[in-house]
This record gives C-alpha cells, structure tokens and sequence, in this order.
C-alpha cells in the first residue's frame, strides 16, 4: 500500500510553475512522439500507355509527408513487403549522437531484408524548415520518398517572414518505365539510361499523353490576395530543375531547413537533395498560370538527354475559365544555361536573426581538403588497358580520382567502428587532403574522350574515408572538372549542416578567392551545388560522432562512386561519444 502525504512548500511552487507553464506555452511548443508506419510494398501504375511495377510507401507517390514540431521525437515503423533490401534515409536530420538511424546500407546499418520490419527513432530538436526521406539502395529513392516538415516550436506565427495562408509540398521528380534497380545496375555498368518524364508531385503533366490522353497535371487552388509557403523538394535521381510559375515572383526563405536572407526571383534552381522555401503571393489577375519545372543539363559536348518538361496549374478560385482555354505559360531559361543556377545559388545568405543560425563561423580552420569531383576509368582486367572508350574499361565517378567501393562486410561499418576493431584500418582508404595531380581542371577539350583526356582517366576504386577529432573545424573546396563530362555536383554531407563560403567559376585560387569568403552571414545548408565547371567552399565542425556519408546526390554520380565517408571520432564526454546500437537493430544477410 503507498502512503501519499502532501508536498512541502517548495514542491508546491514547482508543481504550480509547471502548471502554469503548461497553460502559457501552446501546444505546438509541448515535446510530442510522431508515429508513423511505412509498408513498402509494390504497386502497379499506368502512365505514357505502359503498366509499370513500382515500391512505393503506403501505396503512394509521393510517399507520405511527415509533419512534425522542433523538439518532438519521430518513430517510423518500416514493414518491408518490397523484393528488395532497402533503408530510410532522413535526409538533413541531424542525427545528432543518433548516426545507428541515418539509415545508410552497410555503413549505418544492416538493409531491411524482404518480410521484415524495422522501426527507426530520431528527434527533431533545434531543427525546422524542410527537409525530406528517401530510400538509400540502388535508384528506389526514385519513387520511395516524400516531405518531412519541422514547424516552429511556437507555431506559424514566428516564422521570420508573413504568415502564411497555406503550406503546400511541391516535390519535383521522375517517372521512370522499368525496374529501379536494373535502371541502378545498368548504369553501374556504362549502360545509358534517361527516365521517362519529370513530374510535380506524382503528375507528370498535360505535355504528356498517351494515345490522344492527357496525362493529369498537379493543380494548385488559390485565393486572391493570400500569401502561399511552397514547400520545394527535388527528390529526382538525374536532374537540376528550373521551376516557374508564370506571372507570379517566389521569395525563397529558406534552404535545407535553414532560413535565408529573403531573396525575390521569378525562377528556383533546385539540385536533387535541396529544399526550397518560398513565398508566393496570388497577386496576379485572376486567372490559370502553368507551373513548369525545366531539368537543366550541361551543353554539348556533354551527352544529351530528351527535354523532359513538365508542367502543373496555379489556378484562382472561382475563375470560370472558358472551353479551350490555355493558361498562360512562363518564359524559361534554355535547357543549357546553366547561369541562372550559379547566380541563384550565389545569391542566397543566412539568416542571422533567428535564433537556430546566430552560430558564428569558425575562423580557426584545423584541416583544408581539396576535392576534385569528375569521372575517370578503371580497366575491366588487371591494371593495364587501353583508354578513350575502349570495351576494356568501365566508367566511374571519383573524388580526388578514386571511385568509391563498398567494402564487402557481414557487419556495418558503424558497429566496427563503435567497438573498434582493428578490420576498419585494414577496409579503408584515406582520402588525400588534394587531387593526385595538378592540371586545367575545368579545360572543355576534356569532355570527349581524346588524347589529351585519355592521360588523365585512369583511376581506382577503394572504400574512400577521412577520420576528423572530435570538434575539428574542416574546410572543403570541392572542384569540379571536365573530365569526360562537366557536370554540376550536388554534394550532401550527413549527420552535418555546413556553411557555404563561396563559389566561383572556373579552377580555385587560394590567393584570389579566399578573400571572396562570407564569413558574416553565409548560407547553411546539408546539399552544396557545386557549379558546373566552377567550384564551391564550405566549412563545418565534425562534432556529431560516426560514420557520415559525403556523396553528391545525383543518382548516376552515387551508383558510379562519386563517394566518401566522413569518420568523426568520440568526444571526451558521454555526451560526444557515440551510444550503443539499438537492441533492436536488423541483422545482415550472410554475405
């Protein structure tokens, strides 16, 4: 039997304080668990005349959006009834002593097998904005992902910009007519392969049809006068896109779950793995206007793929628009120009009056690499080959010209690494603080294969990793070349946000550029757009313990290798050291 007996008067003015605590905060700023369940599973779907099987969460496309406070706590129950192996991924969660749920195969953790579950934890603490999850095996993020929104602690009304009248999710994406994972496979392999059509939130849009029938296109309801938050996610695996709407301006307020300095532009250029927040006012004439999303891609003599358009409708309520009636279409930059990219990202700043971004840069820089992001090849047999697209060797993607290669583990990395073992030394390879050599990385005459590029494409593959101390101050120029394509580079890093100093055109020069850094208010992201042909600094604390992977976010580069690992080791603390494992964790397939 308890006894109770009353509290003193001390108790009572705590148990009063929390009382009157809970009656002032509003509910949105109370801790709560979200709780979802994902059944992965495949369905068939009929678009451009063709059945085509595909895994989708919750029988969905886009899979469903989570919605969740800064502070909560966020459960997610994956049943797997998919053929695959598969893993979430939280993309830009931080994860913070958490990397057991950042949700990398083999590295984080053991795939989720055919008929099996698994539930992952995180919280979203000091986090809000945008971000989103996707699968993390072969090219099932194609059609497995969707939005993960952190609202404010204290509500819509203390977003840094007008509240607005609605929140709306504006994913960009592909809809591809064959097996994701034999798209992957085959890409691995040299084989080339486009998607069939880009798409707005699952709809690919009216300039699509199929035998005479107009595939449906997204459609965006608005009321005249209100201010709408279009929440933008390029959740494709191929494409930049450039997205439009005729007649109306955006004012881009966030990125990456980071607010910006408020910048006005009719046009977002959004890389796969950025988020886009951005303000739109219904202040146009009452009417239909097209909402068009453009895949950019580099000029000739890089390879061309089909201009795989779409388009949605922003149409004002209570407009009766006549039979026949066509909205009225934007002006969009060429396919090739790739300009509007590099001064849209130049142009976005952080925010610094918000209390999430008032860190100031680290000045003191403990460890500077240098990052060449290109292609290369590896002979198919031995080390010697023939070069210039010769059948004796394959293509790969390289960081400081070494592709990286899975390690052929029964464990993941990060359970070797937490009890470690002496087998991650023998497994990786460091990756150098520069490239191997010194040349004209951005020289044009390197795109096709000839003479002068064919010296240059030799490479190797290994399981590329860099090991940092426990709060080192990193700084990272990544470069892109021209080795047989010139591609921008979406590069994410997990587990870290960074801070994006600069970006320039062409090769980076110390001497000249380091005096261009923002180290006042500088952009923070978790996805970089490394220009095409150009180069881009950024500069980040490794201060979250694990196994974080750095890898850009186009789904060609990924397959192909344009990968490392970024190794952060404990702090001297329990609270910068890496907890155990769940007890729970999935176990691997014997390999």
């Amino acid at each position: 039997m308890k006894c109770w007996s009353l509290p003193d008067a001390s108790t009572a003015i705590t148990i009063a304080a929390v009382i009157f605590l809970h009656a002032i905060i509003p509910p949105a700023a109370m801790a709560a668990v979200v709780e979802h369940t994902f059944i992965v599973s495949q369905v068939k779907m009929t678009h451009l005349c063709n059945e085509t099987l595909v895994t989708l969460v919750n029988g969905q496309f886009p899979g469903p959006a989570i919605e969740v406070t800064d502070g909560d706590s966020v459960t997610v129950h994956v049943v797997n009834k998919s053929p695959y192996d598969l893993t979430i991924h939280w993309h830009g969660v931080k994860q913070r002593l958490n990397c057991w749920a950042d949700g990398v195969p083999m590295i984080t953790q053991c795939p989720i097998l055919p008929n099996h579950n698994f539930t992952y934890k995180f919280n979203v603490a000091g986090q809000e904005g945008t971000l989103w999850w996707h699968a993390h095996v072969a090219f099932l993020q194609a059609t497995v992902h969707g939005a993960l929104v952190i609202r404010p602690r204290h509500g819509a009304s203390s977003y840094p910009f007008p509240k607005p009248h609605k929140e709306i999710p504006i994913i960009l994406g592909e809809w591809w007519q064959m097996d994701l994972e034999r798209a992957d496979w085959g890409i691995a392999h040299g084989v080339d392969l486009y998607f069939g059509a880009s798409t707005i939130n699952g709809k690919l849009g009216d300039l699509y049809n199929c035998s005479g029938s107009i595939e449906d296109g997204y459609v965006l309801d608005v009321e005249p006068g209100k201010t709408y938050l279009l929440r933008v996610i390029n959740a494709a695996l191929f494409a930049e896109y450039y997205l439009k709407i005729a007649g109306h301006k955006f004012t881009v307020v966030a990125s990456n779950a980071n607010y910006v300095t408020p910048y006005t532009t009719d046009v977002i250029a959004i890389a796969p793995g950025e988020t886009m927040d951005a303000l739109v006012v219904a202040d146009a004439a009452p009417g239909r206007y097209y909402m068009v999303a453009l895949p950019n891609q580099s000029p000739e003599p890089d390879p061309q793929s089909p201009v795989l358009i779409t388009r949605g409708v922003v149409q004002y309520r209570r407009v009766q628009a006549p039979a026949g009636y066509i909205p009225v279409s934007p002006e969009m930059p060429d396919q090739d120009d790739l300009m509007p990219s590099f001064h849209f990202h130049a142009n976005l700043t952080g925010f610094l009056h918000h209390p999430h971004q008032r860190t100031p840069v680290p000045t003191q820089v403990d460890e500077r690499l240098f990052i060449t992001l290109g292609l290369g090849t590896v002979c198919r047999r031995g080390h010697s080959c023939k070069r210039s697209q010769s059948n004796e060797t394959f293509t790969v993607a390289t960081m400081n010209n070494i592709s990286f290669q899975q390690p052929a583990v029964a464990t993941p990395l990060l359970k070797l690494h937490y009890h470690n073992t002496n087998r991650m030394d023998m497994l990786l390879q460091e990756l150098p603080d520069k490239a191997p050599r010194v040349f004209n990385y951005t020289d044009p005459a390197l795109i096709p294969p000839g003479p002068k590029e064919a010296k240059l494409e030799p490479t190797s593959k290994a399981a590329l990793a860099r090991r940092f101390r426990h709060g080192t101050v990193v700084e990272v120029v990544f470069q892109g070349t021209a080795l047989l394509q010139s591609e921008s580079n979406p590069m994410h890093l997990h587990g870290h946000d960074v801070f994006v100093l600069a970006q320039g055109e062409g090769n980076y020069d110390a001497a000249r550029d380091v005096a261009r850094y923002n180290l006042v208010n500088p952009a923070i992201k978790n996805t970089v757009h490394v220009p095409r042909l150009g180069w881009v600094a950024i500069r980040f604390v490794a201060d979250n313990p694990g196994i974080w992977y750095m890898h850009c976010h186009f789904g060609f580069h990924l397959t192909m290798g344009m990968v490392a690992l970024f190794i952060v080791e404990d702090g001297l603390t329990t609270d910068t050291s890496l907890p155990a494992p769940p007890a729970d964790f999935p176990s691997c397939r014997h390999i």
